[in-house]
């Protein structure tokens, strides 16, 4: 009996460190972003220009514009929680081949871009960058593109903006059902900041939406991208289902051309 009771002991002790441990160090476990230093010179091989915006609180955020001389529209594009822009510049030239300009940004401690991270201030910068496409085309020639935890972002976008449509690679219902996959035991409900409820900001998109996802995902699990799609209050959405395609390599797979072929013609 004491062995049970001391073992009991042991096993509490773990599950609060463990929740502890997640609470402090979420932040770090969400955003995985790699620096840039200040006098970094990008290097694509599409043409580029380099831009940055200053928030109200003092953040600077550094985007990039690919431009072509005859652009069928415009890309707003929101990126994976990995990385910074010399990595993800190079996965949208996709895009500017296909003759569709892209406006990128490095969210707050990503690359060069300074600040501090938050809930508000994800949604309040991409909106700061989503005004600078408006600046320079119209309304109904932006696109939004999210990707991973750039889903969520653009997600929001799309609900309290009109753009012409949605496309989102490998979404989730919302950041806190991908934490409760991953950590099936512990209340993450209870401590997670950053939940972006996809399937709350859905209700009031109204353009068309696609969604791209594969069925072999490990991180966003496909279950989570169809629960979204369900979601969906209106009837203009379409579902790519790329079979066994991982949460990183849909690009690989026709599927996917044939799919983002009907949506960026």
């Amino acid at each position: 009996m004491r062995r049970l009771k001391k073992l009991a002991i042991i096993l509490a002790g773990l599950y609060i460190l463990s929740t502890l441990m997640l609470y402090f160090l979420q932040e770090k476990l969400i955003f995985l972003p790699s620096r840039l230093p200040q006098d970094y010179v990008y290097s694509f091989a599409l043409p580029h220009q380099e831009f940055n915006l200053t928030t109200e609180d003092g953040a600077v955020l550094n985007g990039l514009h690919f431009k072509n001389s005859n652009s069928k529209g415009v890309l707003v594009y929101f990126h994976g929680n990995a990385g910074d822009l010399s990595r993800w510049g190079e996965i949208v030239l996709y895009f500017v081949e296909k003759e569709y300009d892209v406006i990128i940004m490095d969210y707050r401690t990503y690359g060069k871009s300074t600040g501090k991270l938050s809930p508000q201030a994800l949604f309040d910068d991409a909106q700061l960058f989503y005004e600078y496409a408006l600046e320079q085309y119209d309304e109904h020639r932006i696109t939004l593109y999210g990707r991973s935890l750039g889903t969520g972002i653009a997600t929001k976008l799309a609900a309290t903006n009109n753009p012409k449509q949605l496309v989102l690679e490998t979404p989730f219902y919302s950041l806190l059902d991908v934490a409760k996959s991953m950590f099936p035991i512990l209340p993450v409900s209870l401590f997670l900041k950053y939940t972006l409820p996809s399937f709350e900001f859905m209700q009031d998109v109204s353009c068309p939406i696609t969604i791209f996802h594969g069925t072999s995902d490990s991180v966003v699990p496909y279950e989570s991208g169809e629960k979204l799609f369900k979601a969906i209050p209106h009837g203009r959405k379409t579902f790519f289902t790329i079979e066994e395609g991982d949460h990183n390599n849909l690009i690989s797979f026709p599927q996917y051309h044939e799919g983002i072929n009907k949506v960026l013609p």
